[in-house]
């Protein structure tokens, strides 16, 4: 059984947070951990956003489990949650389990650089408002017989396919980041809040100080865009 140690009950408790709001978009939701020295990495992809969601954490000492010096393992983000303690500050990995197809698809460590256009955090925040509003009113426009889930899939790709400004990110990115507590207001104390939009070959990244939200422009098959 191995038991990490994070850096101050914060940590646990912005990981317990981040785990239960996956949790809600997918009750089996997987996650894929990575640790290695004193950073922590926790990848999920909630399935109503067609992103991949990174929530970085501090151990309080370098990862060791033997004569590994390294972790990456895909576990039950809700086994994962059972074990967090967040007055420990400690967290046990559970059992390994079949990682889903983009537990195998991660974008690159580095080779970001900044891609510019990126709105200020309250134009975010307000855009994804209106997004949302907009499509509460569309589909509650709609003829009872003609709100079917194809119809509201059509809408609901329509308005999150859009592009931030003059990025490449689609909407949905930024939808995705507030929802998972990524886009959080501006302390009290009026500090910046750390936002950036970078990009490394086909892959976008909003990175935000409590989180980041990554889609891939190519290579899905399907989906206009992806995860991590």
């Amino acid at each position: 059984m191995t038991v990490l140690h994070l850096a101050d009950e914060g940590e646990a408790a912005d990981l317990a947070a981040f785990l239960a709001r996956l949790l809600h978009y997918d009750r089996g939701a997987a996650v894929r951990l990575q640790a290695a020295g004193t950073a922590l990495a926790v990848f999920g992809r909630p399935p109503s956003f067609e992103v991949l969601a990174i929530r970085a954490a501090r151990l309080a000492k370098p990862y060791e489990n033997g004569l590994d010096v390294a972790l990456d393992v895909t576990v039950s983000a809700g086994e994962l949650l059972e074990t967090v303690d967040e007055s420990a500050a400690t967290f046990t990995v559970p059992a390994a389990v079949t990682g889903p197809p983009w537990a195998g698809v991660l974008p690159p460590r580095g080779g970001w650089r900044p891609e510019p256009g990126l709105p200020a955090p309250d134009a975010l925040r307000t855009m994804v408002a209106a997004a949302v509003a907009e499509f509460r009113s569309r589909t509650q426009e709609l003829a009872p017989e003609l709100r079917t889930r194809a119809e509201l899939d059509r809408v609901g790709r329509e308005i999150w396919s859009r592009k931030v400004g003059d990025t490449r990110l689609p909407v949905r990115a930024v939808h995705a980041a507030q929802s998972l507590g990524f886009l959080r207001p501006a302390p009290a104390s009026g500090e910046a809040q750390p936002l950036a939009l970078v990009s490394s070959g086909p892959w976008l990244r909003l990175r935000t100080e409590f989180g980041s939200v990554a889609v891939r422009g190519a290579g899905l098959g399907s989906l206009d865009v992806s995860v991590r």
